[in-house]
């Protein structure tokens, strides 16, 4: 069903693929006939044909987990007013008894500023953030920059991409996205998908063909094919979201008369515009998707790409499971205790939760399905439940005056207001060793209200809405929807523009410097940051073997949200999942720096410098982390800079596994380090990294540097490199991060 060619290839006209090269342009010179390269091109500053570009974007987007840490910091850095529109939506932190008032505090907070400054303010419940983007912000050709890692819109012509909040801060800074030009990847669609066939099945089986093997790894996917035509726009939107989850760079689709009537259902048909490839364009690879031979798809724990078809998991549960269980004891060890196989009974696999819900699965073409397959059932009275969350008030009016809620109601479904709280667990956290089969994004470990440390462990699957329903229907019986017969006969959707005129402010073109900013007790400012010195001295404070660190492990979700804005309190969260002495060891490792700066450095440090011949004078001292390949998963730019506010100066790995979270850390300062594959890293928390010269190596245009490690049994050379940072990220580092930047520009 999906099949990956490795080998570039050439697409003419749009409709074949060429079999015979000669005569052909180069792949460079082919690359430029890409839907790609044509909006990158027109928004590239430096307006070449280099490899290099650097990005202003059309718009931005935020949600209520980072507006607020990004304003502050481009406050912090001389913002005066939002030179392009802004919009930030409250979908993360709207259940505000958990925290007290904070999390009101700082929609306050972001509505104030959106008047101060000039911003588009969506107030809580009217929408998640990409629902609202999709209804009010995409247009065909631009693009658009989110603080959230699903920031994908191209099947609606617009590339969106997700970055931490030290990106949107240099766009609010009139600076640039500085990306070396990417590889694109042609994804060519075929077919029409069978009935009980949705969104999630296609992105999931995606997913698992292309994530491990790093196929298109900070490339951008660029879909097109006769297979397009055949595929509603709440489907391409579902595939679309969740090509976040293969950790390609970025997205977009040819458009045709169905993303027209998007556009024009929405009051905007002026700002549709066709997309297609040039006579010849050239991609880095290609995927082949059969959408006729796709199947209903679970991806189990812990992550989008552990998938299986759902007959697949019927045939062969014991097996399947049991691998589950084998994984989660090697991820927590004795922490938690295990029992997915308890869910088989009488050989079939029992669901206690089902969830449909945020930017990939509260569509209105998801929820009309499911109340098709749910009308005239009964979910029952036993421990199954189900929730429903459309994406929007918009959908929320259509599915009531369609009947769709009506029915969804009827036969036990919850339905609740548009929240993201589902996907990153403050909103139906199921119950501990309960399996919770969803259509969001996610299912990663310490993910869904997870606390591996205290016991407790969310069991997370995802599955397209359809086969949640069908579940449902079979009392929490896994189900197939392309094994039930149903008919979907509810109105099409229809978009409701009145609800966003009566409630979103729009202040865009019209900022007001005299609106004062409105603070919570919660909101504080950053807390100092030191320029880099001439030498990096760094103690090991975590040391992480797993194949790969998410973000969710680094700053965990869930109710830690609460706490976006306040980056002292924050920080008292970080790995606290899963190297819960972290933050303690940390926390010593900066008093020892700020004895250093006052004269006082502690004598077990002067130890570890003598042994190098170094001197503490010159030399700064933070703390590090370890990881194989950090930095999976979300967006948000705490998974950073919680390590920098408590004295964390460098990362090393052997690769980052996305370039948001790359990014994030030389925004806040922290180097990021990487080490050749062959290297063996057998180091232990405790010990230290000395790093001589390096500001001047930095500064200097250097990749790589010879540094040594201090343990207790000696010295140890090792090689780290620092690749591909462009000038002004090497200013950045040696500032000691952007706000310094900024700050020393003025």
């Amino acid at each position: 069903m999906v099949e990956l060619i490795k080998n570039g290839v050439y697409l003419l006209h749009g409709k074949e693929i060429a079999t015979d090269v000669n005569g052909l342009p180069s792949p460079d010179e082919a690359r430029e006939q890409t839907i790609t390269y044509g909006i990158l091109r027109a928004h590239d500053v430096d307006n070449s044909k280099g490899k290099k570009m650097r990005i202003k974007f059309d718009a931005m987007m935020s949600h209520d987990i980072t507006y607020v840490g990004i304003i502050q910091t481009a406050r912090a850095s001389g913002l005066e007013k939002f030179p392009l529109p802004y919009a930030m939506t409250n979908c993360h932190n709207s259940l505000c008894a958990v925290g007290g008032t904070i999390n009101e505090d700082d929609h306050v907070f972001g509505l104030s500023a959106a008047k101060k400054y000039g911003g588009i303010y969506v107030p809580a419940n009217q929408a998640v953030i990409h629902q609202y983007a999709r209804e009010a912000m995409v247009k065909c050709g631009n693009m658009i920059l989110g603080s959230d890692s699903h920031t994908r819109y191209g099947s609606l012509g617009n590339m969106g991409v997700g970055e931490g909040g030290g990106e949107l801060v240099k766009q609010l800074l009139n600076n640039t996205w500085d990306i070396n030009a990417p590889e694109v990847v042609l994804v060519w669609l075929e077919g029409k998908p069978k009935k009980g066939i949705g969104p999630h099945d296609v992105a999931i089986s995606l997913v698992k063909a292309v994530f491990d093997n790093g196929f298109v790894k900070n490339k951008v996917l660029e879909f097109a094919g006769p297979g397009v035509a055949e595929l509603p726009i709440d489907f391409r939107n579902g595939i679309d979201i969740m090509t976040t989850e293969t950790t390609c760079l970025s997205s977009i689709w040819i458009t045709d008369e169905e993303v027209r009537h998007h556009y024009a259902i929405h009051r905007r048909e002026q700002d549709y515009r066709e997309l297609q490839p040039g006579d010849v364009a050239y991609y880095d690879g290609m995927i082949r998707i059969d959408l006729s031979k796709q199947e209903s798809m679970i991806a189990l724990p812990f992550h989008p790409s552990n998938a299986y078809t759902i007959h697949e998991l019927q045939a062969d549960p014991e097996r399947i499971l049991k691998e589950v269980e084998e994984d989660a004891k090697k991820r927590f060890g004795d922490k938690v205790d295990v029992h997915l196989t308890d869910k088989i009974k009488d050989g079939k696999v029992w669901a206690d939760q089902g969830i449909i819900a945020g930017c990939s699965g509260g569509t209105y073409d998801n929820l009309s399905a499911a109340a098709s397959i749910l009308n005239g059932q009964s979910v029952g009275n036993d421990y199954f439940t189900i929730s429903a969350y459309p994406q929007s008030v918009p959908v929320y009016m259509a599915t009531t005056r369609n009947g769709i809620a009506e029915e969804l109601l009827e036969s036990g479904v919850i339905i609740k207001p548009a929240f993201c709280g589902p996907c990153f667990g403050a909103g139906d956290v199921p119950s501990n060793n309960g399996l919770s089969i969803r259509h969001t994004t996610r299912n990663f470990p310490n993910r869904e209200g997870s606390k591996p440390g205290q016991g407790q462990l969310s069991l997370v699957a995802l599955m397209d809405a359809r086969s949640i329903a069908a579940t449902a229907a079979n009392g929490g019986v896994i189900t197939a929807a392309t094994d039930i017969d149903y008919e979907d006969n509810h109105k099409p959707y229809s978009f409701d523009a009145n609800i966003y005129e009566h409630r979103v402010f729009n202040g865009y073109g019209h900022a007001n410097a005299d609106e004062e900013l409105r603070y919570g007790p919660n909101i504080k400012d950053w807390p100092t940051m030191y320029p880099m010195e001439e030498n990096m001295l760094i103690e090991l404070a975590a040391v992480i073997h797993d194949p790969v660190t998410t973000t969710d492990e680094l700053i965990p979700s869930g109710e830690t949200s609460s706490y976006r804005s306040n980056p002292l309190k924050l920080s008292e969260f970080a790995l606290s999942r899963r190297v819960p002495e972290y933050v303690g060891t940390s926390k010593r490792i900066q008093g020892e720096d700020l004895e250093r700066r006052n004269g006082q450095c502690p004598q077990h440090v002067k130890d570890a410098l003598a042994k190098v011949g170094a001197d503490a004078s010159n030399t700064s001292f933070g703390s590090c982390v370890f990881a194989n390949r950090p930095g999976d998963g979300s967006a948000r730019e705490q998974a950073a800079s919680c390590q920098k506010v408590l004295g964390g100066d460098a990362n090393i790995c052997y690769e980052y596994a996305t370039k948001r979270y790359r990014s994030n850390c030389i925004n806040w300062g922290i180097v990021p380090f990487t080490i050749a594959k062959e290297t063996p890293f057998d180091y232990q928390p405790g010990d230290f990294v000395f790093i001589p010269g390096l500001r001047a190596a930095v500064l200097g245009g250097k990749e790589e540097i010879d540094a040594k490690v201090i343990t207790a049994n000696g010295v140890k050379d090792i090689h780290l490199f620092f690749q591909n940072l462009t000038q002004d990220e090497r200013q950045i580092l040696a500032d000691g991060c952007l706000m310094n930047y900024y700050k020393n520009k003025k």
